[in-house]
């Protein structure tokens, strides 16, 4: 019998570390084929080329789908999509695979997904369900639900979500976060290790910092960005290692203001583009906080025993341990919720987290290599009854 071929496809460094080991049971599986399709940001030297990063981890890139990402404005963006759309449908068609593997939220995904969709390709999503009500990727990932023909949810909340939008219960399977598999297999490095190696003093306390604009309709950029400028400067004896923004609209403001700001302060700032997941987790591991609007500090950073402080509204809507500390985008909102998390001591809430534990890309490659595709392949909206619904 062929082995059963499974097109993984990756456009960012983030989405690729939470994609890494079900790559790897995959490939390591002797009755499957894994494909690799790399698009966005891994294909820019601006945010740090991660392309080669891939490589180095051994994986075999069958396709790379360039997108032109200078633009950052909503137009650009939709020429982005409209290119990703085009070259993603070459890619599947040369490549034929059986299941197209996406996991998130993002515009180039939803690309990858139209153009497989049209090519009549069986898709299989990851993290569908889930509400970010700051982001227009809260759109992008139901559209992509409800294209999709396997789900794979977080947590049983979500999976219930997935059925709700019409999706039949047979075909969305509960597996957990696949980013915690990274916490589980992954060798962190040690406190001065990691100072080291990202350019911070080993004896002085840290925060972390990864913030994305918030896309949704109506949000403004710069209110966010110099706010938390503004309150970190309130926190002189801890230095702050930011990583690099999102190619999302906006970006380019986050990034400026986020350079000028280290460039300003080099002995206590240091910005990397990309670190990986090693030195990302790593740092983490570390940090006195994590501070910012990213997935990761809701999913990632309690399962290593750090508390988060949440700004804005671009998570809003996700499951979240009681370590993670939201608050408004404005700088003394922002400096009150540091302060709290940095006085935070309740040990006992990493020990029951939304997401469950590790296993979650085993869990999805075991499915991918038994499920009947064929009984997948013919989507039939899944009618909730009235009565429930009310």
């Amino acid at each position: 019998m062929p082995k059963r071929t499974i097109c993984v496809v990756t456009g960012t460094r983030a989405e690729y570390g939470l994609l890494y080991w079900l790559m790897k049971e995959i490939g390591a599986d002797e009755d499957l084929e894994l494909q690799l399709v790399v698009t966005g940001t891994h294909l820019s030297a601006k945010y740090g080329l991660t392309s080669e990063a891939i490589e180095a981890d051994g994986f075999f890139v069958d396709e790379r789908v360039e997108l032109d990402l200078r633009d950052d404005t909503g137009v650009g963006v939709c020429r982005s999509m409209a290119t990703g759309v085009s070259g993603l449908a070459v890619a599947f068609d040369r490549l034929r695979p059986d299941v197209v593997v996406l996991l998130g939220d993002r515009f180039e995904i939803h690309a990858a997904a139209t153009s497989a969709t049209v090519l009549g390709l069986i898709l299989a999503h990851i993290h569908g369900g889930e509400i970010t009500e700051g982001v227009i990727d809260e759109q992008f990932r139901h559209a992509i639900t409800k294209m999709a023909h396997l789900h794979f949810a977080a947590a049983e909340e979500y999976r219930q979500r997935i059925i709700q939008l019409g999706e039949q219960p047979n075909a969305v399977f509960t597996v957990g976060a696949p980013g915690l598999d990274n916490i589980d297999k992954l060798t962190l490095f040690d406190r001065s290790a990691i100072s080291a190696s990202v350019g911070l003093a080993s004896n002085c306390k840290y925060f972390v910092v990864t913030v994305h604009p918030e896309t949704a309709a109506g949000s403004n950029a710069e209110p966010i960005i110099d706010a938390l400028l503004s309150s970190l400067e309130r926190f002189p004896d801890h230095q702050v290692l930011f990583t690099g923004v999102n190619a999302d609209p906006g970006r380019e403001t986050f990034a400026s203001r986020i350079s000028s700001f280290a460039a300003n302060q080099p002995e206590r700032v240091q910005l990397h583009a990309s670190l990986g997941q090693v030195r990302y987790l790593s740092a983490i591991k570390h940090a006195e906080v994590v501070i910012g609007n990213s997935s990761s500090g809701i999913i990632e950073v309690p399962a290593l025993g750090v508390p988060t402080v949440n700004i804005g509204i671009r998570q809003r809507g996700r499951l979240k341990a009681s370590s993670i500390i939201d608050c408004a985008a404005d700088a003394a909102a922002i400096e009150a919720a540091i302060y709290q998390a940095l006085a935070y001591d309740d040990e006992t809430v990493y020990q029951k987290l939304p997401y469950g534990g590790p296993g979650a890309s085993v869990r999805i490659k075991n499915v991918l290599r038994t499920a009947d595709l064929t009984a997948f392949r013919k989507k039939q909206f899944f009618d909730i009854p009235m009565a429930a619904v009310t």
